[in-house]
């Protein structure tokens, strides 16, 4: 049997996948930006201008390790396709939407799409190449997410400026067109093993997080009830994965403290993260007056220093110094954050210069800690529930900073609850940085096997 590098057009198949990739990174980041001239564009409280970003990042994470499933069972290639192509027909549908509800509405199946789309991505990269040529394809996708956080702020601004924010969906459609045409470049691929679904724990995690996001975006006020009811529903998941014959998630990734930390981690950084660039363009249209191209362009340097930062410190800083570089790219956000709270829109450019800094500075060493002591039976699910607490991290973050700016009217609570997030998220990872830099116990992953296999 021919090796999988001795397929000829599969460096052809890779420009596929990435450009999905990046589809997907540009869509998430370019709406937050346009979110304002939208809001003044179609009818609707201003309440809305965070579910722009929300309705989107909320399912991608609810359905993120079912539609990797799927994939498992009908073949990664069949479901990027029609993955694929839902985003494309929803992006047209948000292009089209006549008020902010059907909006809303159309930019859901957006995310429930991308769900379908980017678990594949991997597999799909692993049944086209192997060896040294795997690794390489593989260190493919940093450059292109960074190229697409920068471009998306910049791109949305320009677009909007120039054409209108409805330009800025419409651009998926011939990118997901072109994707489209191009798929039968990909090799079908499927798990050796067919799994189960478990629709009950995706039913569980995707009402819970809609619960608990839901009440959060409201600057009216916050409904506990609902908060309750989402908390209760997020339990009985964890419990119900206790039980499940087929679960969403491996349970012996909990039975130690680190995984668990990098969770909690995930969740809060990324809540700053995706905050920050949801809070920062509200306040430079809405409270300064500024265009919506302006607002682009003043995320470049958070954008540019991600990317630097990002090279650096898996290049230099990590293989140097290990995991206590993920505390300096914290104590560099927490700086940025507070400086932009103390000196005003005046210092947004280089204070968000330090917040991309310390983005880039912590990503690096936090996901390999994370991933470090995973094994290879846990790792497709370790991978997939960091990414869905990714997303669910950016969702909360949108909905507690900007919903705080609504319902104050000034950025700086926002940004001070944003520096509060990040001290968290660097509390949070104490005992991940601690376990990642410890020796590993002797005994434990024959013992962490013999508990799965009771």
């Amino acid at each position: 049997m021919p090796t999988t590098t001795r397929y000829r057009r599969r460096r052809a198949a890779l420009a596929v996948l990435l450009v999905a990739e990046a589809m997907n990174l540009l869509d998430a980041t370019i709406v937050q930006v346009a979110g304002p001239a939208i809001h003044a564009d179609l009818p609707g409280p201003a309440a809305g201008i965070p579910w722009f970003s929300a309705a989107y990042t909320l399912p991608f994470a609810a359905f993120l390790i079912t539609g990797g499933r799927l994939g498992d069972i009908f073949g990664r290639a069949r479901i990027f396709r029609v993955g694929v192509a839902g985003f494309a027909l929803a992006s047209l549908a948000c292009a089209a939407a006549p008020d902010a509800g059907l909006l809303i509405g159309a930019r859901a199946v957006q995310g429930a799409a991308a769900a379908l789309i980017i678990p594949q991505t991997i597999g799909l990269i692993r049944a086209l190449f192997d060896g040294a040529e795997l690794a390489k394809a593989l260190g493919t996708i940093g450059p292109v997410m960074g190229l697409s956080a920068v471009t998306g702020p910049l791109l949305g601004g320009l677009l909007t400026q120039a054409v209108s924010w409805r330009a800025v969906f419409l651009v998926n459609v011939p990118l997901g067109l072109a994707v489209l045409l191009a798929a039968r470049l990909l090799r079908e691929d499927r798990a050796a093993t067919r799994p189960r679904l478990d629709v009950t724990g995706t039913l569980l995690v995707a009402g819970g997080a809609g619960l608990l996001v839901y009440p959060l975006i409201d600057p009216a006020g916050t409904d506990w009830g609902l908060l309750a009811a989402g908390a209760v529903l997020l339990v009985v998941f964890g419990f119900q994965q206790r039980r499940a014959a087929a679960p969403l998630v491996e349970p012996s990734l909990f039975a130690h403290r680190g995984f668990p930390a990098a969770l909690a981690g995930s969740l809060l950084f990324f809540a700053v993260m995706t905050g920050l660039i949801q809070v920062v363009p509200m306040q430079l249209q809405l409270g300064s007056g500024a265009d919506v191209r302006t607002a682009g362009l003043t995320l470049l340097p958070l954008s540019a220093g991600l990317a630097v930062s990002s090279y650096v410190a898996g290049a230099r800083l990590v293989p140097k110094f290990g995991s206590r570089v993920m505390f300096a790219g914290l104590a560099l956000l927490v700086t940025g954050v507070l400086a932009m709270e103390a000196g005003g829109v005046g210092a947004y450019p280089w204070a968000l210069a330090l917040c991309g800094l310390g983005m880039g500075t912590f990503t690096v060493p936090f996901f390999t800690a994370a991933l470090e002591r995973v094994r290879p039976h846990e790792t497709g699910s370790a991978a997939g529930l960091l990414n869905a607490v990714q997303q669910l991290g950016g969702t909360l973050g949108v909905a507690l900073l900007g919903g705080l700016y609504l319902g104050t009217g000034t950025a700086a609570a926002a940004l001070g609850l944003g520096a509060a997030l990040a001290v968290a998220a660097a509390v949070a990872v104490v005992p991940l940085g601690v376990r990642a830099a410890a020796p590993p116990a002797r005994g434990s992953a024959p013992e962490l096997s013999s508990r799965r296999g009771r």
